[in-house]
Parts: C-alpha cells; structure tokens; sequence
C-alpha cells in the first residue's frame, strides 16, 4: 500500500528500512468515495494527506457559491501542500475527492515527531516545501501576466494528466478565468492546430 509513497520519498531522499517502518507505523489510510470530502472549511482537521489513488482538490466558496480551486492533487501529491502546522488547525479550505480515492493520512503531531526523529524526511518535506513554493510563485507570475490562452496552453504543458481527468470549469476557476472564456480559447487552440500544415 505504501509502494508509492515510498517511491516518491526516494526521488529526494534515502530512508533506512527503520525510517519506512516508523512512517508505516505514523499512516491511516482513508478510502473516500468520489464527491466526498476530506476536509470542509471551518472544521478541525490537523492532519496532512498523500493521495495514493485518485484525484483530490482543495477549493475555497466565494461569494454566490462560486468555488476557487486553489490545488488539484493526483495520486503521488500531498494535500493540503501548505503543510499548515500552527497551532491552529482550522481548515481554511474545502478538499474533496474528484474521483474515488485513497490517501494516507498522518496526525499532524505525528508528524512533527517522524520529522524529529527521521532527518531524511525533514530534508524531503523541505525540498518538497520548496518545489511548491517555486509552483505557487510561477502560478502568481502566470495570473498576473498571461492573457486566459496562455495560462490555459503553460496548464496543459506543466499538467497534461489532470487536463484529461478534471473538469474544464475546474481549470477554469484553478486559472482564474470564466469557462467560457476557456471555452472559447480551447475552441481557438484547436482552430488553429487543424490549420497548421502537417511536416
């Protein structure tokens, strides 16, 4: 059950047989039912999650009911990838399950114990902190300095699985745009490729 996460952990980080077995030890895993949530804002929720089958998003309701999808996690991913470990564990956001899923859930004290007492994960989580970091930074560029096409071609470059498993007004809202302007663009995209001679 572990196998993925394992191997995730491995592209940073080497772990010892008795570093697995104490995340082993630290892992309740969860089946959720498509639709279903893992967390709901407002709600106490003070653990963090790896998806090891599925898909899984995190969103915010703004106003009118108008959802804001701020994290699309496919299997392999953690979620919420803030890691938020204040002392206040309120969930800021929605997660809910866009296919039927599994994820691995880890107490968020847990956590911080494995942290203490396996370096090599402190050092995976840190690196793993950073590449998110550098994704959230690259996404804020994108919004504030991409016309709708392009924010939609640099989605469909950098995440080609999930344009295929997610619903188009999900991207939407993950860009920042109205369906139907994503509509629109993807129509144009599409145009535009039959156009092009064939080499």
């Amino acid at each position: 059950m572990l196998e993925l996460l394992f191997a995730e952990i491995a592209k940073e980080v080497e772990l010892t047989a008795a570093d697995k077995a104490l995340v082993q030890a630290a892992i309740t895993p969860r089946k959720l039912r498509k639709r279903q949530y893992l967390m709901q804002h407002g709600e106490h929720f003070g653990e963090i999650a790896f998806v090891n089958k599925g898909m899984l998003r995190a969103c915010l309701k703004g106003e009118k009911g108008a959802e804001h999808v701020m994290q699309f996690a496919p299997e392999g991913t953690w979620i919420p990838d803030s890691f938020n470990l204040s002392e206040d564990d309120t969930a800021l956001y929605d997660i809910d399950a866009l296919e039927n899923a599994e994820v691995l859930l880890i107490d968020r004290e847990v956590f911080q114990q494995l942290l203490q007492r396996v370096p090599a994960l402190e050092k995976y989580f840190r690196q793993v902190m950073q590449k998110r970091l550098n994704a959230l930074h690259l996404r804020v560029i994108n919004y504030l300095t991409h016309f709708a096409e392009d924010k939609y071609k640099m989605f469909v470059e950098t995440y080609p699985e999930i344009v295929q498993r997610v619903p188009q007004h999900m991207i939407a809202s993950y860009l920042g745009i109205k369906p139907e302007t994503l509509s629109r663009n993807r129509k144009k995209m599409a145009t535009r490729k039959k156009e092009e001679p064939e080499l």
